[in-house]
């Protein structure tokens, strides 16, 4: 896989530019997606290898109409972008949170991942990884046990379990192709998604190995999984 092309959806900080560095330094070519353009170039500069700047907003359909177009040749997509809008409970959520929410986090994934499906399809080993949480898991939402099973940032918790299905879905439409299509939840990080996780010590590197990991799997690994950063089962 070191002669393969990968693309990192929101690539240009947090995790998303961690995975883009850690494929770069294993000799890949890697696509930087990153709905800025300044901000997306100041992450091409500052990883080395084959980086290259891709301008594309996962909620734009025009940009990734655009984006498709100029990548001929793809081997493992990495849908990382994501937002969190809130942290209110369903009674106290608006439904533009919600949307604007899901707009990313799922219909972003199936866009992206449909434009990029024709190109993904040529290649030997196709691998789609998708960026979860763990807060998504209903079955940890459910156990007492978590501090975030009162319900909580309903439209982004809700949005990763939709995202955990359609990664499974995936999976199961793929399968007679060779694809490996996997949901990963990296842990809380320090990163911009909220100010719990901007005030975290969690190393956003650690996270992007798990990532790599499940995009460079070979063709005996599995699919149709949810893994947590360390690649430990992660029940739906």
């Amino acid at each position: 896989m070191s002669n393969s092309i990968a693309l990192v959806t929101g690539a240009n900080k947090g995790i998303g530019i961690q995975i883009a560095r850690q494929l770069a330094d294993g000799g890949l070519t890697v696509y930087v997606g990153s709905r800025d353009a300044g901000r997306g170039q100041r992450a091409v500069d500052e990883i080395a290898g084959d980086t290259r700047l891709l301008v594309l907003d996962v909620a734009d359909e025009k940009s990734i109409a655009a984006a498709a177009e100029q990548v001929p040749s793809l081997d493992i997509l990495v849908n990382n972008a994501g937002i969190m809008v809130g942290n209110e409970t369903p009674p106290e959520a608006s439904v533009e949170a919600f949307r604007r929410t899901y707009e990313t986090n799922v219909f972003g994934v199936l866009a992206v991942t449909n434009a990029f499906l024709p190109v993904l399809r040529r290649s030997a080993h196709p691998r789609i990884v998708n960026i979860s949480s763990g807060t998504g898991s209903l079955t940890w939402s459910s156990g007492s046990e978590f501090s975030f099973s009162a319900g909580g940032g309903a439209a982004y918790r809700s949005s990763k379990s939709a995202l955990n299905a359609l990664t499974l879905f995936y999976a199961q439409s793929l399968a007679d192709e060779g694809f490996k299509v996997n949901a990963l939840a990296p842990g809380l990080r320090r990163t911009d998604l909220n100010d719990r996780a901007a005030a975290s010590d969690g190393d956003p590197a650690e996270a992007a190995a798990g990532a790599v990991a499940l995009a460079l799997l070979g063709d005996d690994g599995p699919t149709g999984e949810f893994r947590s950063w360390d690649l430990t089962d992660v029940p739906w």
